[in-house]
């Protein structure tokens, strides 16, 4: 039995509709829609038992991160070593100019097929997924949090792409956690080159004062402890360029929270 794959964005938008009708018509409503459009796996399209979820074998090929992890750059640890902060040699090395960093897995297998459809192929039935995982991964920077902030992207990029993954992923958070997202606090003000390829140094200098806060946005901030959302860390330079202008825009502290991480990243800092 073939499976649209728009089918899970179809079924929730019906059932959005069929909410506001009141909770005594949600339990037939929501059995003709499964009639109509039978839950399927997101990533696979194999009929499972409810939507927006992932059937168990995809489920296996996410690999979340768990503790132990370090605390400042949420990379996982083969081992803890009993103290209350454990931190990995690369945050020994240096130090982030964030806070502390959490994700929800590593940027292999299920999760680099998820995140690549939703950042590719328009797959955004999938934030239906994403926002509960980092709801769950984050909890502790979320408690901590005054609001959210998504990476922001170039409006050339923007206009290409024609929407922003971080943005509806931090707008879906914001949903679910009560926070309110901060779109035009952070701008990017610099066209870059693609990361893809470039070591950690060149990173580091691609997104050099890419990103700056307005004036006018500066209030919004001041103050405040703000919680960084984007897709993808892969050697954390993005994140540390917004934490910077963030923070000399006034901001407390900054931590950031992505669906994925590169593990292995702190090579970038050899």
């Amino acid at each position: 039995m073939a499976f649209s794959d728009d089918g899970d964005a179809v079924s929730g938008g019906l059932k959005a509709v069929f909410a506001s009708l009141g909770g005594w018509a949600l339990g037939p409503m929501r059995y003709a829609v499964d009639l109509m459009l039978p839950p399927v796996c997101l990533s696979c399209h194999e009929p499972i038992a409810t939507h927006a979820a992932l059937c168990a074998r995809c489920w296996l090929r996410i690999d979340f991160i768990r503790e132990p992890l370090c605390d400042r750059l949420g990379l996982p640890l083969p081992y803890t070593t009993g103290d209350e902060t454990t931190l990995s040699t690369a945050a020994l090395r240096r130090a982030p100019d964030y806070g502390r960093a959490r994700a929800v897995a590593r940027f292999d297998g299920g999760m680099r097929d998820l995140v690549h459809r939703l950042k590719y192929s328009d797959r955004h039935e999938l934030l239906n997924l994403f926002a509960p995982m980092l709801r769950a991964a984050g909890h502790e920077l979320i408690a901590r949090a005054d609001c959210l902030v998504p990476v922001p992207m170039h409006r050339w990029r923007l206009w290409h792409r024609r929407f922003n993954q971080a943005a509806m992923l931090a707008t879906r958070l914001g949903a679910l956690t009560g926070l309110p997202v901060e779109h035009r606090v952070l701008a990017r003000v610099r066209h870059t080159v693609s990361q893809v390829n470039l070591s950690w140094k060149e990173r580091r200098r691609n997104v050099e004062a890419a990103f700056a806060v307005s004036s006018r946005q500066v209030e919004r901030v001041r103050g405040r402890h703000v919680l960084l959302i984007d897709d993808v860390i892969t050697t954390g330079a993005t994140a540390e360029a917004c934490a910077r202008a963030l923070k000399g825009a006034g901001a407390s502290e900054v931590d950031v929270l992505a669906m994925a991480l590169i593990a292995d990243y702190q090579d970038f800092y050899d």
